[in-house]
């Protein structure tokens, strides 16, 4: 990690630690805790015996238990973000809370300032990136932060999202001449489209087609627009509260394949990206992928959607 010296003066904002757990295991700090992805995290974490929730970091620290000493829902320590995470001296609480893993589903901005925390902190934290959305100059400063940090980042923590992804290569490779459209289709408060699942499915098609050229990504179709040979369709659906689903159709020689995942709910997510997080604690620098932790057979609960 880097040798940066940390401002102490910067711990000012911090809501201290008044729950000490005795129960050994990964040391955990979460952002954006009071968001949809937080919520299942801090939920599902408080009840993995393998990781100890210690951090929240949130713009709504109201909306966090408070921390109290013998609470099994309630952070060590909350960490209120307000304006620029940079702004809240977390490097240092990373440090004071001897964090192991930070957890972050977040925005893109806001998940570069934490990752430069995570780096910055006289400690050996890892993390585990699941937000979606970043452009190519934050690609790299995330490869770049990897040199000194473990960092696995993956578009999706479902396991079965992995499977159909692997299913997908094959099928694509063995039909190489089929149409393919990709559609996916979340939440209405979803920012980014197509989603990071979806971006993630169509590198993994071009990669099985082994052409030349990339494909065309055609988003979606309005007027006169007939299909051309090398493109893809891609297609964006936004409602309710879905927590996910993505679909590979492919059709040639007068049949039709359909491959298709549906996500029960965000907390398929969250098992993955602890089972991840679990994973990567004491690993050596570098950028990981969620293959990495299926391979192992990293599997600290069983995910059940009534818990």
């Amino acid at each position: 990690m880097s040798n940066t010296e940390t401002n102490s003066d910067k711990d000012s904002t911090n809501t201290t630690v008044s729950n000490s757990s005795t129960q050994p295991g990964v040391r955990l700090a979460i952002t954006g805790a009071s968001g949809r992805m937080g919520t299942e995290l801090r939920s599902m974490a408080n009840e993995k015996t393998a990781i100890e929730f210690v951090l929240a970091i949130t713009q709504t620290p109201d909306s966090v238990p408070a921390p109290k000493p013998d609470s099994v829902d309630a952070p060590d320590a909350i960490i209120p973000v307000s304006g620029e995470p940079s702004e809240t001296g977390l490097e240092g609480s990373l440090e004071t809370h001897d964090i192991d893993v930070l957890v972050d589903f977040t925005t893109p901005d806001a998940s570069i300032e934490y990752l430069d925390a995570v780096d910055t902190a006289n400690v050996d934290v890892a993390a585990i990136v699941g937000t979606t959305g970043y452009d190519d100059a934050q690609r790299s400063m995330i490869s770049s932060f990897a040199e000194t940090t473990p960092i696995l980042k993956a578009s999706n923590f479902s396991r079965g999202i992995a499977a159909l992804r692997r299913a997908v290569s094959e099928v694509v490779s063995t039909l190489p001449s089929y149409d393919i459209e990709v559609t996916e289709t979340h939440h209405n408060g979803k920012r980014d489209a197509p989603s990071g699942t979806a971006v993630t499915i169509l590198d993994d098609i071009e990669s099985a087609q082994n052409n030349s050229e990339s494909s065309t990504h055609v988003h979606g179709r309005v007027g006169d627009a007939p299909r051309h040979e090398s493109e893809i369709g891609v297609h964006a659906r936004r409602a309710g509260d879905i927590a996910g689903k993505h679909e590979v159709l492919m059709a040639g020689g007068d049949e039709v394949l359909e491959l298709t995942h549906r996500a029960g709910s965000r907390g398929i997510f969250a098992a993955g990206a602890l089972d991840a997080a679990v994973w990567i604690a004491g690993r050596s620098p570098g950028e990981y992928d969620f293959d990495a932790v299926l391979d192992a057979g990293t599997d600290t609960t069983e995910y059940n959607e009534d818990s």
